[in-house]
């Protein structure tokens, strides 16, 4: 009997050591992703910022700027690029609507960002643009991988429409998580004006005509959880102008934007709750069911052995029995 439950012990001491590795390598990397339908709204605020006024095209200063950022999960779209792609792909539909302080809008982009919802990676299908431009993205945007590591990884800028490396500076404590912090500087660049303009009968075409250009730097910060990729916090020392041509009536540059763009308070506090639910169930494929399996299998695997060290004892002598006095005959 010792030895049929030393069997069965040890079986499911093999089977728990076996699903600790099978969860952590090949579970969670196909298991773990990020869902088509997914959809989430942002608010980032400019306080103290220059704005151009379009009326007068002279830079003033402004109490808020506001940037509304939304992203929404295109299944259908998806479903589509999966038949070709052979692998689970997101469409995010994302838009960054900028508005000043009396509500007015000041600029609006779109995005389509097609992506690996496993790696992040991006995947190049028809539809991929930025402000109706198609672009061939390289590198990540808003969404680190899963397991983030201690490295620097490209960044597509959506201004420039181009991707250069946004630089690990560091962990530190958010708010009671553990994160690591990025930073990213982007140069002085011209870059395309937006397809909506904010003046009635302006378009970007009739400001290119004049010859005026327009010119960005920002630099760019994300406090990012590691275990899920995703940001907690971010934000923008961003700077906009306006160089050259008859439209700035002979000056050379104005200033189009200039503020230090940081989210909202109420976003920060909704983000970091969701993302520490979302960081416990990674760490459930990746951590705690691949640990708990493994110490569970040790447990077993050593009752195992002395259930079998019980059963192989040899067995002491035997007690001698009491035996009933014989009889004595005259």
């Amino acid at each position: 009997m010792r030895r049929t439950s030393g069997l069965v012990l040890l079986a499911l001491a093999v089977l728990c050591t076996a699903l600790s590795p099978l969860l952590r390598f090949y579970a969670f990397p196909r298991l773990a992703k990020i869902p088509a339908n997914q959809y989430q709204d942002m608010v980032l605020e400019a306080k103290d910022a220059t704005l151009l006024d379009y009326g007068t095209m002279r830079a003033k200063k402004v109490p808020k700027v506001t940037v509304v950022q939304t992203l929404k999960g295109d299944v259908a779209a998806a479903r589509r690029i999966e038949r070709t792609a052979g692998r689970d792909v997101v469409v995010w539909d994302s838009l960054s609507y900028v508005q000043g302080p009396d509500g007015a809008m000041v600029s609006k982009i779109p995005e389509r960002y097609i992506f690996d919802a496993h790696s992040q990676e991006p995947v190049h299908a028809t539809g991929e643009m930025v402000d109706g431009d198609p672009v061939t993205r390289e590198g990540i945007e808003f969404k680190w991988p899963f397991l983030t590591e201690k490295r620097d990884y490209e960044y597509f800028d959506a201004q420039t429409r181009t991707s250069a490396p946004i630089h690990y500076r560091g962990t530190r404590d958010f708010r009671g998580l553990k994160v690591y912090y990025f930073e990213q500087t982007v140069p002085w660049t011209k870059v395309s004006f937006p397809k909506v303009m904010p003046v009635k009968g302006i378009t970007a075409a009739s400001v290119a005509a004049t010859g005026t250009t327009r010119w960005y730097t920002t630099v760019r910060r994300f406090w990012v959880e590691p275990v899920t990729g995703a940001p907690v916090y971010g934000e923008e020392i961003h700077r906009e102008e306006l160089r050259g041509g008859t439209l700035l009536g002979g000056r050379d540059k104005v200033t189009a934007f200039a503020g230090h763009v940081k989210m909202r308070e109420d976003y920060i506090e909704h983000t970091v709750a969701l993302v520490q639910s979302n960081r416990t169930l990674v760490l459930l494929l990746t951590a705690y069911l691949p640990w708990g399996f493994l110490a569970l299998g040790a447990l077993l695997f050593a009752l195992a052995l002395l259930t079998e060290a019980r059963g192989r004892r040899p067995a002491g002598p035997e007690p001698a029995q009491d035996s009933e006095p014989e009889p004595v005959t005259a």
